[in-house]
């Protein structure tokens, strides 16, 4: 199965409502670092419902934002939630990135980047439509350290990348983009039960929940353009 297709299927579930509450919990913070001054212009890449792009008009008087997804039902679903003509969406692949050189101020991506066929291809078209100065912020939270994200893969029928810390930080220095910030946010929203109430369906003990949600989060690493 296909990118396109494989969310093409959640969206005509409803799964990329889903999605947005389960990410707000770490997103809100990382966009709310993000360097966006009024009038910028911001691509969110791989944008789902569109959430991130209306947050950041809404929070920093953002410019021009474009809502790029590989699933034309997600832009279609995200278009249908906004209404905001200084939004847009269009259905793109991660590795042509459909904007001039030097165009972009900043790309935001939340939970997608790992979808691309070449996450390294991706990266040298993030750096190349970053304007001088512009940020690439990118949130994950399936990466190698998180061990309870590994068996993802097993639920999704698209192949993804699990990098570590490092090999993220190589990769965006490869493509040409300096490593301004790398960390991880912890999701302090979502509600843990007592001890007593383990086992769970989907975890097995406490400790396990903690780690997943408290320590490891959402990794984030924010990149520079020269």
């Amino acid at each position: 199965m296909s990118v396109r297709e494989e969310f093409d299927e959640w969206a005509a579930s409803g799964r990329d409502r889903g999605m947005e509450e389960r990410h707000w919990h770490t997103a809100k913070h990382a966009l709310a670092r993000m360097p966006v001054e009024p009038g910028d212009t911001v691509l969110d890449l791989g944008c789902g419902s569109g959430y991130a792009g209306r947050a950041l008009r809404d929070t920093k008087d953002a410019g021009r934002i474009y809502g790029l997804d590989g699933s034309p039902e997600m832009a279609h679903n995200a278009a249908g939630y906004t209404d905001d003509p200084q939004v847009g969406y269009v259905v793109g692949d991660f590795g042509a990135l459909p904007f001039a050189d030097d165009s972009v101020d900043h790309v935001w991506s939340m939970e997608a980047f790992y979808y691309a066929a070449d996450p390294h291809e991706t990266l040298e078209e993030i750096a190349r439509i970053l304007r001088p100065g512009g940020t690439f912020y990118c949130a994950v939270n399936y990466y190698e350290e998180n061990v309870h994200s590994h068996e993802w893969q097993d639920n999704i029928a698209v192949e993804m990348t699990r990098w570590d810390r490092d090999q993220y930080r190589e990769a965006f220095r490869s493509a040409g983009l300096s490593v301004a910030e790398q960390d991880n946010i912890p999701d302090r929203e979502i509600a843990i039960p007592s001890e007593a109430e383990f086992p769970l369906e989907e975890w097995d003990t406490r400790e396990a929940m903690v780690e997943r949600y408290r320590e490891y989060g959402t990794l984030l690493t924010v990149g520079v353009a020269p």
